[in-house]
């Protein structure tokens, strides 16, 4: 499928939750009213970074199925124009955290001599990190570099089994560096003013907990958690129900409960 095919794709399915009004109802009870504060917030920042940390695999070109937290990253990104940058954390080749923070020397991540001398990579002078210098492939720094050119991040990331997923665990563990250096290595707080949020979808187990506990991850790595930034939206509250019908209702019920046709505005 060419990229103006996908592009116009994902531009209906967000066209289409924008036509459909909130109804049943959800562990978080009127959840458009969280996606609208989140809008509002966000709005009034000069530039927000949005990564998208859940996946799909589409076999059928003619039926593309998107992570229903991408969608609201995608819808956020729209309405915010330019001053949002959105990234599919999923599509980078981002290697695995090397572990150096708890090496038996001691912590070894983020010191100066694991700096990235790329100018383009790194520009702020910031990005330290081992498997960064390592894998001459990896993709962190195309995080990073708007990171830290952003006042506002907002990760977005489906529930796996009661934790956040892979792609999000994965990207959070490779910035680890970030809270190193000033917690641990007595440098400054790189991050202090950045606003951060975590919005997460899941299925029918833990989605809360999850949410609290990556806003006090990010409160350790030096970020500025705003609270009414991070919810989550969960089709069911049964943590039992695994069956069929309930994972094929989650989606329509996501897209009736996201009422994105409150906010008024053309079209895309």
């Amino acid at each position: 499928m060419k990229k103006a095919e996908l592009e116009q794709i994902i531009k209906e399915e967000i066209i289409k939750i924008k036509k459909i009004m909130i109804s049943e109802g959800m562990v978080q009870e009127n959840g458009y009213k969280f996606l609208k504060k989140t809008l509002e917030i966000l709005s009034k920042k000069e530039k927000v970074l949005l990564l998208s940390c859940s996946n799909r695999f589409n076999w059928d070109d003619d039926n593309i199925d998107i992570p229903k937290s991408k969608i609201l990253g995608l819808y956020l990104k729209e309405e915010l124009g330019d001053k949002a940058t959105f990234i599919d954390v999923s599509e980078l080749r981002i290697f695995p955290c090397e572990g150096n923070v708890s090496r038996k020397e001691g912590n070894s991540c983020g010191p100066l001599k694991s700096l990235l001398k790329d100018d383009k990579k790194n520009p702020s002078g910031y990005h330290r990190c081992w498997a960064s210098l390592n894998n001459k492939t990896d993709e962190l720094w195309k995080i990073s570099k708007e990171l830290f050119e952003s006042d506002a991040v907002i990760f977005f990331s489906s529930v796996r089994w009661g934790q956040a997923n892979m792609f999000y665990q994965n990207l959070i563990e490779r910035l680890t560096w970030i809270e190193n250096r000033h917690n641990t290595l007595g440098e400054k707080n790189i991050v202090k003013g950045i606003e951060t949020g975590f919005i997460c979808v899941g299925q029918n187990w833990n989605g809360e907990d999850v949410t609290k506990t990556q806003m006090k991850v990010h409160e350790f790595y030096g970020f500025e958690p705003n609270k009414n930034l991070y919810w989550n939206w969960q089709y069911t509250k049964d943590i039992n129900d695994e069956t069929q019908r309930s994972y094929k209702s989650s989606h329509n019920k996501f897209i009736k409960n996201m009422d994105l046709g409150t906010f008024e505005k053309d079209e895309l």
